[in-house]
């Protein structure tokens, strides 16, 4: 049975968001949604000597209260020569850079992005192919969004011809089950598991960092670390 989650998207995500990824058919970046500020949608972060440090996007946001993600324009291209020098200036002596670092490279200054979807989806799609993921990723507009916020999510999930919905478990609060079942749709809820550690740069162990921070201390292995619910039922259904 065909297996949807609907997610918002983010800018260079933690393991965990790849690793629900990699337990769907399909994954629905859901950019339809109103874009919020101080959020994961245009920032992350990385690892450096001397603590966690956010990289941020930054995007058009003056006057633009109700803009959707999809909607959002990223304001100017300097960030992203600031990015890539920081993950250089952090990373270089992680094992594994010099092994993503021309792709990256290429990825970060060779194409200004206009929209903040647009790059998300770039780098997530990059990060899939390095670990292996074959889901397919589409975009909440490429299915007709009708009704409330718990009807759009089983609209999706008809259109996409699926009958089991995955969810994140900050779903629980506001997700109506009672229309999916009625639908015919089951609901899975996803339950993060205990990811293992691995050799990290500059001090104590962090789990919530980029998944960048992963691919440059682990390189290919890092399948290991970010996708142990792959094939599994690490989730309730």
């Amino acid at each position: 049975m065909k297996r949807v989650a609907i997610v918002q998207s983010n800018y260079i995500p933690w393991k965990g968001y790849f690793d629900l990824i990699s337990s769907v058919d399909e994954f629905v970046l859901y950019d339809d949604m109103q874009y919020t500020r101080r959020d994961w949608r245009n920032r992350n972060q990385i690892k450096t000597p001397q603590g966690v440090q956010w990289l941020t996007v930054p995007v058009k946001v003056k006057g633009k209260y109700l803009q959707t993600i999809r909607e959002t324009e990223i304001d100017g291209n300097e960030w992203a020569a600031m990015h890539w020098k920081s993950l250089q200036q952090n990373y270089s002596r992680a094992p594994f850079f010099s092994y993503y670092a021309n792709q990256l490279e290429q990825l970060y200054l060779q194409r200004p992005f206009v929209f903040l979807s647009d790059l998300n989806r770039t780098l997530l799609e990059w990060v899939n192919t390095q670990l292996g993921i074959k889901t397919t990723i589409s975009s909440s507009s490429d299915y007709q969004l009708q009704g409330d916020r718990s009807e759009k999510l089983l609209n999706i999930c008809l259109q996409a011809g699926a009958l089991r919905y995955l969810s994140g478990p900050a779903a629980q609060e506001y997700l109506d089950e009672n229309i999916f079942r009625e639908a015919g749709v089951a609901v899975d809820w996803f339950s993060y598991p205990s990811y293992p550690t691995y050799p990290q740069l500059w001090g104590e162990f962090t789990h919530g960092v980029t998944i960048l921070d992963l691919l440059f201390n682990c390189g290919p292995q890092s399948v290991h670390h970010a996708l142990p619910s792959r094939g599994k039922k690490d989730f309730n259904g």
